[in-house]
């Protein structure tokens, strides 16, 4: 049935009798093809089977409107997380390797070392064992929850589905709303006798200390430990990059192409300075001075007794034309002759270092040798840049003298200085020396530091990080499949792809967990997993074909930090702005808002603890808050979509920064205001529970309710109608949700989660009867055993 013909209601539908009420279900289909109009065929390689049900529902002024919802699985569910187990492994075995590189070190570091590496041979096995696993799997590309707490899919997300409700109304242009569907990202097979992530993550930090003591090693913090991890991907970032543009620039040389020559040398002048300020850093001295006390045999080094001379660091240049003027510069003997430049000695640095008390320092080290290697990578390039001044300059000056070509080109031919390259390639071969030498003593030193936080980590900090993996790997291909999702249906809205660039995009979870039981341990994992992915930024590519194949998004990168990589058709791609198609990192701002709505969330209420609900929102509330006042700052109101409803998104912020700290239960106000502010933000909406099923669909199909009657009409009389209807077909045996819909009253579905909680259900209606019930209980307990 084609949407358009309902302005006059012609379209034939079918009736089902829900409870005494009519469900104006128009047709259903199963297992189809995903709708040009909803998915479309660009989409069909990331989409499948979508489940379509179409309904028409009256309006306020007595029309027609048409409401279909398409719901499909996401290949991405699987694709995502095997791209992260094989980037695990690469980035684990690369791990071991580097402890390999350190050398030779003492008997005890080297059985530390040992144990280390068995470890992560150890990770290694297991990962590769899943992926054997889920290379295997054949059918439904999704996890269903009966399956949450099998080994082989612990990566996999549970139940990730979207859903897309578009509305056709009479003489209005289609309306549609995205919604993500996802279990809570958790790691249901290891459990949570111990909590989450988030607690668990606590103590172990707080035991380090004990383990650093026991293993005689150093202890680094957190912030120390991800510094080193920076560093090392700094140093694997930019040492290939400078030794590929200093390549380049004897090539410039060879042509004898000045502006080839000029940008290539200013392309090496800016991540030289990147390299050098990267690894002007404490932390990689005093690791360095632990290495070397770490050796077989130290011997220590009787320090001179010459008083030390005041020294500053090596300024950088501001430009490409820049040389340093400071008094320890190195001295570039015979510039135009090409001659290397000789590396003066500099004086120790100014004034004591600060150190770490836990980390231990040896007077008899010579600290000197770090800055002077460290220091010599400025000072050649410093000497590139004098020589290609003076020979532009030279040729420059040639080019005035000599208007007659001809002419020029005799005096350049005879002209002793006429090779560049012949003349840079001793100080380009002296530059990447120096970088390849304090690239190599850095990450060896940095190398040191991970090992110590590994040593320490031995007893459960492993098992920490590939739970850490497991989790994020569910919410990142939660992400993923939204961004997607959001990008396609932004492709020809100017206002949003501005936004794209410029800001982000912000994607909010909207999590249903009871903070009761082992639902406290999943939104443990659940904040840590979302929060993690901060850690991510999106880049749209050029498909290099239509096939479904070439178009799955890529993740690259290491556990500090990952790019997703969006191939989109060479049609589509020359819509987005230049700045889409240049490869700019995409940010995306993940916020969680969570409360409980069942029977479990009344319990805890009542008898238990809700500080882990409280401060969540209270934290995602103030990054939500930030992000809009950056986005209000760099794009315009007009690139936002308009809705029917006319409060405004900074009116609104100020409802919900009330509600996260006002004491109420079950505020379920908290999770409308995020909605809606998410929406009016052209955010990515996702909705979660323990498995994504009886509480999530409660909450779409409430929410999908409200946006017909807010946006779209829908006669108040219909709004129970169909509510009822879109939700006969979601709702399972299972578990109870209560939600209270301010404008619809209160809606509930009583069905206890097991005959368990019944009576205590019951009596929750009054404290004093369970008071009274808690006395007869043990009044009846102490008679039965007397």
């Amino acid at each position: 049935m084609k949407m358009g013909e309902i302005e006059d209601g012609e379209a034939d539908h079918i009736t089902a009798d829900i409870q005494g009420q009519k469900c104006a279900l128009v047709c259903e289909s199963l297992h189809g093809t995903t709708n040009d109009k909803d998915y479309g065929p660009r989409m069909s390689a990331l989409f499948k089977n979508p489940v379509c049900k179409v309904y028409r529902f009256q309006t306020v002024d007595s029309k027609w409107m048409l409401v279909r919802e398409q719901m499909a699985e996401s290949t991405l569910s699987f694709t995502i997380p095997k791209q992260l187990i094989t980037l695990h492994i690469q980035e684990d075995s690369r791990r071991i390797q580097e402890l390999k590189d350190l050398g030779e070190l003492s008997p005890h570091w080297d059985n530390l070392r040992r144990e280390v590496i068995t470890r992560y041979d150890q990770v290694i096995r297991s990962y590769q064992e899943n992926l054997e696993e889920l290379d295997k799997l054949t059918g439904p590309s999704f996890k269903p929850s009966c399956s949450k707490a099998q080994k082989y899919l612990e990566f996999i997300p549970i139940n990730l589905h979207t859903q897309r409700m578009r509305v056709t109304c009479p003489r209005k242009t289609d309306a549609f709303y995205d919604i993500i569907t996802v279990g809570a990202p958790a790691a249901h097979f290891q459990g949570f006798k111990s909590g989450g992530l988030q607690r668990l993550l606590g103590r172990y930090e707080n035991e380090k200390k004990s383990y650093s003591t026991a293993y005689q090693c150093i202890y680094y913090s957190p912030e120390q430990t991800a510094r080193a991890r920076d560093v090392l991907g700094t140093l694997s970032e930019l040492q290939p990059l400078i030794g590929s543009l200093a390549d380049r620039l004897l090539q410039a040389a060879q042509q004898r192409c000045a502006h080839a020559l000029r940008d290539t040398l200013k392309s090496l002048a800016e991540k030289t300075e990147q390299f050098v300020h990267a690894l002007k850093d404490e932390l990689v001295k005093s690791a360095l001075l632990a290495l070397h006390a770490a050796r077989p045999g130290y011997v220590s080094k009787t320090q001179t007794q010459t008083p030390p001379l005041q020294t500053r660091a090596p300024q950088m240049p501001s430009h490409p034309g820049q040389t340093v003027t400071e008094p320890d510069a190195v001295v570039c003997n015979n510039v135009a002759g090409a001659q290397t430049p000789t590396k003066e000695e500099p004086p120790p640095p100014a004034g004591p270092l600060e150190r770490q008390d836990s980390i231990p320092h040896h007077k008899e080290y010579d600290e000197e040798e770090w800055d002077r290697v460290w220091a010599n990578v400025a000072k050649s390039l410093n000497c590139v840049i004098a020589l290609v001044d003076k020979l532009q300059e030279q040729d420059n000056n040639n080019q005035e003298s000599t208007p007659d070509q001809a002419l020029a080109d005799v005096i350049t031919s005879h002209n002793p200085t006429g090779e560049w390259r012949e003349q840079l390639s001793p100080l380009v071969a002296s530059l990447k020396e120096c970088v390849t030498e304090v690239g190599d003593r850095a990450q060896k030193s940095m190398t040191f530091v991970l090992l110590q936080e590994a040593v320490c980590s031995i007893p459960q900090g492993l098992f920490l990080q590939q739970r850490r993996d497991v989790v994020f790997s569910q919410a990142l291909s939660a992400l993923a499949c939204g961004f997607v999702m959001r990008l396609y249906a932004g492709l020809e809205d100017k206002g949003f792809l501005q936004q794209l660039h410029l800001v982000g995009l912000v994607a909010q979870f909207e999590s249903l967990l009871s903070t009761y039981s082992e639902e406290i341990g999943m939104l443990e994992d659940m904040e840590t997993g979302i929060s993690d992915l901060h850690r991510v930024t999106f880049r749209i590519t050029e498909a290099k074909s239509d096939d479904p194949a070439d178009l799955q998004p890529v993740v690259s990168g290491r556990r500090d930090h990952y790019t997703v990589e969006v191939p989109l058709p060479q049609q589509s791609f020359q819509m987005i702005p230049p700045e889409l198609r240049e490869g700019k990192p995409l940010q995306v701002y993940p916020v969680l808002f969570n409360v409980g709505i069942n029977e479990q969330q009344t319990i805890a209420e009542r008898f238990g603890d809700i500080s882990l609900q409280e401060r969540i929102n209270q934290r995602n509330f103030e990054i939500l808050d930030g992000y809009f006042k950056t986005l209000s700052d760099k794009v315009p109101s007009e690139c936002l979509p308009c809705f029917q409803t006319q409060m405004d998104v900074k009116e609104l912020l100020e409802t919900l920064g009330q509600n996260v700290v006002t004491k109420k239960r079950k505020n379920v106000e908290i999770l409308w205001l995020a909605g809606t502010i998410c929406r009016r933000l052209n955010g990515i909406r996702f909705t979660s529970c323990k498995s994504a099923k009886d509480r999530t669909s409660m909450s779409v199909t409430l929410e999908q309710c409200a946006l017909l009657r807010d946006e779209h009409q829908l006669n108040k009389d219909y709004f129970i109608r169909a509510l009822d209807c879109m939700r006969s077909s979601r709702l399972t045996q299972g578990e109870a949700a209560q939600w209270d819909d301010p404008e619809a009253g209160s809606v509930a579905n009583h069905k206890p989660a097991s005959r368990h909680f019944y009576p205590i259900a019951l009596l929750l209606v009054s404290s004093h009867l369970l008071v009274v019930w808690l006395i007869l209980s043990l009044v009846f307990l102490l008679a039965k055993y007397q």
